[in-house]
C-alpha cells in the first residue's frame, strides 16, 4: 500500500485557500493520509516553499505525531507541544527563524509559489526537544523513514 497525503481544503497542484495564508486567518490546513506502513511508530510533517527568493522557506515542522494519527484538523494551535504530545518546530529561512508552528503561505507579489507538504512515516519517535529546526529533524530521521508522501499547494498574491 502506498502512503497518500491529501487535504479537504485543496487538491494536489491547486491553490491553497486564503484562510490558510498570511492574507487570511493563517490556519494550518486540514490534512489526512492513508497507507500507514507496518512498523510506523511516529509521523513527521514538513511544509516548505522552495520558490522563496532567499532560498527554501520553512513554513511548518511537526514531529513525533502519534502513529495512530491519520489526520490533522484545520487550525492547530501554535504551541511547542500539542495536547496529543506532538511537537512543533520553528518556521523560517536559512538564517532567520520566526515562530513555532504553522506559518501560512505569504509570498511576494508575482507568480505562484509551490508549498510542499511532506509526510514521513518513521520506525521510531525522534525525541527531540520542542522547537527544533527542519535540519535537526531531518538529521534525526536519517535511517528511520519507512515511507513518505507529498502534497503540493500553490499560492500567490
Amino acid at each position: 500500500m502506498t502512503l497518500n497525503l491529501t487535504s479537504s481544503a485543496f487538491r494536489n497542484g491547486q491553490t491553497i485557500p486564503e484562510r490558510n495564508s498570511c492574507e487570511g486567518e493563517d490556519l494550518s490546513p486540514p490534512l489526512s493520509w492513508t497507507g500507514t506502513p507496518v512498523g510506523t511508530k511516529a509521523w513527521v510533517l514538513i511544509m516548505d516553499d522552495p520558490d522563496a527568493p532567499a532560498g527554501v522557506w520553512v513554513h511548518w515542522v511537526l514531529y513525533d505525531v502519534s502513529f495512530a494519527t491519520t489526520s490533522l484538523k484545520e487550525g492547530l494551535p501554535k504551541d511547542d507541544v500539542l495536547p496529543d504530545g506532538a511537537m512543533q518546530g520553528m518556521s523560517g529561512g536559512v538564517t532567520r527563524f520566526r515562530d513555532v508552528g504553522y506559518s501560512g503561505p505569504c509570498p511576494p507579489p508575482g507568480k505562484p509559489h509551490h508549498y510542499v507538504f511532506r509526510l514521513y512515516a518513521l520506525d521510531r519517535k525522534l525525541d527531540l526537544a520542542p522547537g527544533a529546526v527542519k535540519e535537526k529533524v531531518l538529521a534525526a530521521m536519517k535511517g528511520h523513514i519507512l515511507a513518505q508522501a507529498e502534497l503540493i499547494g500553490l499560492y500567490n498574491k
